[in-house]
């Protein structure tokens, strides 16, 4: 079956608007879900354990009749280091590189976001102080697929972050537990791992059971129930983010090996159809290549389905006037992962000003960004590159302003405040900040 994937030029008098709909995504409200979730939150908010074994049961169909107890959900350490010393070595290797890559990049992060303080002439000291979260929730997907990298990707920051509790929840359908996934929660420090995932684990990490205590965050990706839980309980709990489909947006000067760029736009297109690849470049006869070499490898992918979906229904080979173009497209699309696929990828990363994570060099394949290379794979989504950040320690960290003012700091910011306070009408703000004030000064 061959794949039609769309083909555009930046020249054409409507490609904006063409490019514009191509990029619109929505996430689609589904009415059933959001009136399942709401339910099932107010189901677990009155009924707490009784309620979240209940529909973990019914939800992921727990063998032998079902567990009675939420004990029975619990996965115990010994059985997360059991799962670590039995996965084959170049396993248990590969996960350990991994953890400890990510481990070192977000430890030089904790360096750059330390607090601080200085001390003004009249003895007044005022600061920043840094703390972290005492517990968070982090959710990691079950069923369909297992995401050990996503474990790691949630968990090392928040533990490099001082973050004391780390209760993990992950739904085992049929009972069914992955083995990678418990060794990867072994290797990044969780201290819970509670076998329960959809809307029902979200409100019990948010308001807390009878045997679940509630966090202050919760991160990690899920499916809509999930998605649509995470909305509904923020504001008692933080979050991270709700996660759009993968996203990956290749600038490439006609440089790079046409198969290596093709395989690149399947790495993401693969994720689920809705996911988008585009590809930025100049040269038409290397577009032309770039298409073949797509029409060429599809049918060896496992996920041919899925990638020919996605990229008939949501992926585009670009042509543009030249780098610098497509470098200002980039700016306007501000995708989750960026490659610069180009001989001097720093030249052109300098005109980036929005983009989850950058990918530069024809070396640098966002597959090693989402295992081992050691930044965050969590990064944002549908254009929310804009005006936010990838997952990182300053996600499991609070930030509190210190202010010691010295006596004659109140003298010259007393009378300041009053002024302030009486023009905005607030007597009390006005005469606490008097009251402070030495007679005669």
């Amino acid at each position: 079956m061959t794949i039609q994937i769309r083909k555009l030029d930046s020249r054409q008098p409507d490609f904006q608007e063409t490019l514009d709909a191509l990029l619109a995504f929505e996430a689609s409200t589904d009415e059933a879900i959001e009136q399942a979730v709401t339910g099932i939150i107010a189901q677990v908010r009155a009924r707490g354990d009784e309620a979240v074994l209940e529909y973990t049961n019914r939800f992921d169909r727990i063998p032998n009749g079902g567990a009675q107890s939420m004990a029975a959900f619990d996965i115990p350490q010994q059985e997360l280091d059991a799962a670590l010393a039995a996965l084959p070595e170049k396993q248990r290797l590969a996960l350990q590189t991994a953890a400890e890559r990510i481990r070192l990049f977000h430890e030089r992060q904790k360096q750059e976001l330390q607090g601080f303080s200085y001390t003004e002439a009249d003895g007044t000291v005022l600061g920043q102080r840094v703390t972290p979260l005492d517990r968070v929730g982090i959710y990691v997907p079950g069923g369909k697929a297992a995401y050990p990298s996503s474990v790691l990707m949630n968990a090392v920051p928040a533990r490099v972050a001082g973050v004391q509790e780390i209760i993990m929840v992950v739904p085992t359908p049929d009972g069914v537990k992955n083995q990678m996934v418990l060794a990867a929660a072994a290797i990044a420090g969780v201290t819970r791992v509670i076998s329960i995932g959809g809307a029902q684990a979200v409100a019990a990490l948010a308001y807390g059971t009878e045997t679940i205590q509630p966090v202050d965050k919760i991160v990690g990706p899920g499916n809509a129930y999930v998605a649509s839980a995470k909305r509904r309980v923020f504001g008692t709990v933080g979050i991270d983010m709700i996660a759009g489909p993968s996203e990956i947006l290749v600038i490439c000067d006609g440089s790079t090996d046409p198969d290596w760029v093709a395989m690149d736009l399947f790495s993401q297109a693969e994720h689920d159809e809705l996911a988008q690849a585009i590809l930025l470049c100049p040269d038409a006869d290397y577009i032309a290549k770039v298409e073949a070499s797509i029409a060429k490898l599809l049918p060896a992918m496992p996920r041919q389905d899925v990638i020919r979906t996605s990229l008939t229904d949501r992926g585009a080979l670009i042509q543009v006037r030249d780098m610098a173009e497509a470098c200002a497209i980039a700016n306007s699309i501000a995708a989750e992962h960026l490659e610069i696929s180009a001989e001097n990828p720093q030249q052109w990363a300098e005109q980036i000003r929005h983009a989850g994570a950058m990918f530069l060099g024809r070396f640098s394949s966002e597959s090693l960004g989402d295992y081992c290379c050691g930044p965050n794979h969590v990064l944002p989504t549908s254009r929310t590159a804009r005006f936010s950040s990838p997952l990182g320690v300053y996600d499991f960290q609070k930030r509190s302003s210190v202010i010691q003012v010295s006596e004659a700091g109140a003298q010259t910011l007393g009378k300041v405040a009053a002024e302030l306070a009486y023009g905005e009408g607030l007597q009390a703000h006005a005469r606490s900040a008097e009251l402070r004030l030495k007679q005669g000064v």
